[in-house]
């Protein structure tokens, strides 16, 4: 044990020694392990948020859209109607439908005036909500054919998000130049465009755009969640035939909330893994760094190895002085990257729940921290097998006569 303890420090002392090149040996695992831990944790929180809502309230519903060739609200081209309305809620396995109409709508207070999206919903049925998950904060939902009242985003209640000044509940904003009373907030849903959303009922969007009077930008269906695919497929046959259209030319398509968040998903895979890639070539590069520094290392104490081989001490101790020392650089480099990685997610994180992107939060857990510096020493440790081996295998006469 005295052994250990003393192969310890004299490998601690010769880190200390040689500060300059410890450091940057340090720093080029250190910027790969960081850079790990930010991407990591960004994207594990995002799977999570993405977890949630698939294992949400959401995962029964279907959203049946026009494809048109703009969002929608900004391209009318083709809209649903009445009689599409109608085909869905007779298909087998629909339990429910509801409708909702987006366009863009002048939004004043005082002399300030903004340009955001008005949805028009049915308050008898809230599935326009359910499917970001989405409560009103504050107030009270409206009540069918209430008019001149609204439910306002989020961001409507912060000061320089929309307006200078933020509105407060029951205050009269106007609404292409009527003056509308606020009777509600929604909570975050972490977007910055859809927080700055403005909800009144169909009849009353209607009154103010007459146009969307039968016609629905959104048909959200509440479906048999166990016949998903098929209860799909007999929503597009019926609206085909509503629509009157041939298969293969829908001017229209149907996909559950889960398809659209696995596709979000997919993609976000995709970029996650790239990235991953990029810092994993990061730490490949540091790891060379490492065998490279450990290497002249043994060089430089080539001599003072034939001197402790010859007063007994053994390969296999050899062997640990030189696998320890590495592995030490590796467990520092890792420490400070994930407290660097912790901070700098941190400092990200607030800067984009200011900006509204609420959502986009890192995940942190022990597995996290731990894998990060576990990572880190182990390619430490592997960095210095080869050295550690050549160092082992000096031969004392040889190196006690090395210049």
């Amino acid at each position: 044990m005295a052994v250990l303890g003393e192969s310890v420090r004299y490998s601690l002392r010769n880190l200390r020694a040689r500060r300059a090149r410890s450091f940057l040996t340090i720093l080029s695992i250190f910027v790969g392990i960081a850079t790990i831990f930010v991407f990591v944790s960004f994207g594990w929180g995002l799977f999570d948020y993405v977890d949630s809502l698939t294992t949400g309230s959401s995962a029964d519903k279907v959203i049946i859209q026009t494809r048109g060739t703009g969002a929608p609200g900004l391209d009318d081209t083709f809209q649903l109607t009445e009689e599409d309305f109608k085909a869905i809620r007779g298909v087998g396995g629909v339990y429910d439908v509801t409708g909702a109409s987006f366009t863009v709508a002048e939004v004043k207070k005082s002399k300030e005036k903004r340009f955001n999206f008005i949805v028009g919903y049915d308050p008898r049925n809230l599935m326009l909500f359910e499917i970001s998950d989405i409560e009103i904060l504050e107030g009270r939902q409206l009540s069918s054919g209430e008019t001149k009242k609204a439910i306002l985003g989020y961001n409507y209640r912060i000061a320089d998000k929309i307006f200078s000044k933020p509105i407060l509940l029951n205050e009269n904003i106007e609404i292409q130049g009527e003056k509308v009373r606020v009777v509600g907030f929604l909570e975050s849903v972490g977007s910055p465009p859809d927080d700055a959303q403005v909800y009144v009922t169909k009849d009353y969007l209607a009154d103010l755009y007459p146009k969307t009077d039968e016609t629905y930008s959104w048909i959200i269906a509440r479906v048999d969640i166990n016949n998903m695919e098929r209860v799909i497929k007999d929503i597009e046959r019926a609206v085909r035939k509503s629509r009157g259209l041939e298969e293969g030319k829908e001017d229209f398509f149907v996909q559950s909330f889960e398809e659209l968040i696995s596709s979000f998903s997919g993609a976000l895979n995709i970029i996650i893994a790239f990235v991953i890639l990029i810092a994993l070539i990061s730490v490949i590069v540091s790891a060379v760094n490492t065998a490279n520094t450990m290497i002249t290392s043994v060089l430089e104490r080539t001599k003072e190895i034939g001197v402790i081989k010859s007063i007994g001490a053994r390969n296999s101790e050899i062997l640990k002085i030189f696998l320890f020392e590495s592995s030490a650089l590796g467990f520092l480099a890792g420490f400070l990257g994930v407290i660097f990685g912790l901070i700098v997610t941190s400092a990200i994180s607030l800067i984009l729940d200011g900006q509204g992107f609420g959502f986009l939060s890192p995940y942190y857990s022990w597995t996290l921290f731990i894998g990060g510096i576990l990572f880190a020493t182990i390619t430490g440790a592997v960095s210095g097998v080869v050295p550690a081996l050549r160092a082992s295998k000096i031969n004392i006469v040889d190196s006690l006569r090395y210049e």
